[in-house]
């Protein structure tokens, strides 16, 4: 049975997740019910596809190196949610893609994930 944190309502949101995740959101995400697919390694498209981004709801990026895997994302998911969570600043051929950038040293991982999956909750 998976522990529910007190007050949070579980929900039923995919996740793909691209770079490290020292923060601990992935769990947080987990915790919410949330299915959170983990790309190992280079976030190209093979791993995308892999790791679910097909039927993602989220996908959030925590390394900027891999920047170009947003457009990739949105190439096999237009309706995918982008997030990237990384106190570095995304590059400019990004800047015409919709991300919703989180820095963890102003928002931890817990209010993200609150975040993320009440957006999924609301959309359902």
């Amino acid at each position: 049975m998976r522990h529910k944190p007190p007050g949070v309502v579980l929900i039923d949101m995919k996740a793909v997740f691209a770079g490290s995740d020292t923060e601990g959101l992935a769990d947080e995400l987990r915790e919410r019910g949330a299915t959170v697919g983990i790309v190992d390694g280079v976030a190209d498209r093979p791993a995308l596809e892999d790791a679910g981004v097909h039927d993602a709801d989220v996908f959030v990026l925590t390394d900027v190196g891999q920047a170009t895997s947003i457009v990739v994302a949105r190439d096999l998911n237009p309706d995918v949610r982008v997030v990237a969570y990384t106190p570095d600043s995304l590059p400019e051929f990004v800047s015409g893609q919709q991300v919703l950038a989180m820095d963890p040293a102003l928002f931890d991982a817990d209010t993200v994930a609150e975040e993320l999956t009440d957006a999924a909750d609301a959309g359902d």
